[in-house]
């Protein structure tokens, strides 16, 4: 679990699509540098964020690390497009004493999003994203919460019809992410909010009845208000 805010930025020192090391398990593995400044609790086997993607340590020095990326990680995110020097934003796993200055993250990243356009509006910068799978955007609710490249930003505007939605960067946080860098065509993971997504299947769940073919809760209540109804006459 994690909260969106960005610890630090770290640059990727090696990529190697098929690692035979026993740390990176015969796979894709990253290596990343310069972040040496939240390893100093780091162990094998924690969990970080990488790009709003949540992986495993495999191998750790003093200002280095290493995941494996499995494939379907390399497919539903943007890690795939990663070379050599790309910057990635990173944030440990939340502790006991983490403040929450963000938003409940999992790492999960649902979908990708296109960058575009990229507008000033005085010192801070307007994105309209449209995300690759137009199905998130029923969770993407303005002023709700979303998650960039692992940055928990709010949603300023949605339009569901058109297949976008728009966050703001202020100045301070175009210099902490790599969002701040990025161009129109350039992708970021996105990770809605896993609230609307419970709440979601807890409705749908209430109304579609329970098992072995009982008539679902809503037909119910109308058929209940129907009688109600018709008694009254």
């Amino acid at each position: 679990m994690f909260t969106g805010i960005v610890e630090t930025i770290g640059t990727v020192s090696a990529l190697e699509t098929h690692d035979a090391t026993s740390s990176g398990g015969g796979g894709t593995s990253l290596t990343i540098s310069d972040c040496a400044e939240i390893l100093s609790d780091a162990h094998l086997g924690d969990s970080i964020s990488i790009n709003g993607t949540c992986l495993t340590i495999t191998a750790l020095t003093g200002s280095t690390f290493k995941v494996g990326i499995s494939p379907e990680t390399l497919r539903r995110t943007n890690l795939s497009s990663l070379s050599a020097a790309s910057r990635l934003n990173l944030e440990r796993a939340v502790s006991a004493s983490t403040r929450m200055g963000g938003h409940f993250v999992q790492g999960h990243v649902d979908t990708v999003a296109a960058i575009v356009a990229k507008t000033p509006d005085g010192n801070a910068v307007t994105y309209r994203l449209r995300p690759r799978d137009a199905r998130v955007l029923r969770y993407v609710v303005e002023k709700g919460y979303v998650t960039l490249d692992g940055a928990s930003l709010t949603v300023t505007r949605v339009e569901d019809a058109d297949g976008w939605f728009e966050v703001m960067l202020i100045a301070y946080t175009q210099e902490r992410v790599v969002m701040g860098g990025k161009g129109v065509g350039a992708e970021v993971n996105v990770e809605v909010d896993m609230v609307g997504k419970y709440v979601e299947k807890s409705v749908a769940g209430y109304f579609e009845g329970r098992e072995g073919g009982e008539m679902g809760v809503l037909e119910k209540m109308v058929g209940r208000m129907v009688e109600e109804r018709l008694k009254g006459r």
